[in-house]
């Protein structure tokens, strides 16, 4: 998972960062409203963690603009306002989660994980589509009440693909978020997973949608 931080104090960036690491997720970190990204479109961030209060403006603005534009990306708003009507403003402002500084990483890891169930229509840690299970957590997948043996990109794929089951997963999309800090993957080794993966799940599980990419049949 790669997630975006928008946050200003610095101390606080650094540690959010380390604790995203060490979860096993990767994030890339801004300190100003004005560098927020104004499109998600082909991007490959899974979740944004967005400071209201931030030097250059506020965080509700750039969460504005993003829903007014369509962009459906998870936002888990991160403040030292605790006022009832900051929370208010902030989830009917289309945020995802509130919370509230000082907080335990441990509780905002937790609730990136609630936030990324929600958003992938799943109730618990263990994603089920059928037969098919997925844990993205301990990046295990089983099919039945067998253990697949997925390589970490062929995992790291279906856990993309399940993320919006039976929505079409473009092959930029996904070369993006298979690599997000680095060079995007190219197509050619994008196809050989996907074949690789049907293999053991079922060709039928992964439709190929011509000239845009792939979905997870549901």
């Amino acid at each position: 998972m790669h997630l975006l931080l928008i946050e200003d104090d610095l101390d606080l960036g650094r540690a959010l960062q380390g604790a995203l690491k060490a979860e096993g997720y990767s994030s890339e970190w801004l300190r100003r409203a004005a560098d927020a990204p104004r499109s998600f479109h082909g991007s490959a961030v899974d979740c944004v963690l967005l400071d209201l209060t931030l030097g250059d403006g506020c965080g509700l603005d750039v969460l504005a603009q993003w829903r007014r534009a369509g962009h459906m990306v998870p936002v888990i708003v991160i403040t030292a306002r605790s006022a009832l009507q900051d929370r208010l403003d902030g989830l009917d402002g289309g945020a995802d989660d509130f919370v509230v500084k000082p907080f335990a990483t441990e509780e905002l890891l937790s609730r990136i994980r609630a936030v990324m169930r929600r958003h992938a229509q799943q109730a618990s840690e263990q994603w089920r589509f059928g037969d098919l299970m997925i844990e993205p957590r301990r990046h295990a997948a089983q099919l039945g009440t067998e253990p697949l043996a997925l390589s970490p990109r062929e995992f790291h794929l279906l856990l993309e693909l399940a993320r919006e089951p039976g929505t079409v997963v473009s092959k930029s999309a996904l070369s993006h978020r298979l690599e997000p800090l680095g060079d995007p993957v190219d197509f050619a080794s994008i196809e050989v997973h996907v074949s690789n993966l049907r293999r053991k799940i079922g060709p039928a599980r992964i439709r190929t949608v011509r000239g845009i990419g792939y979905l997870l049949a549901v």
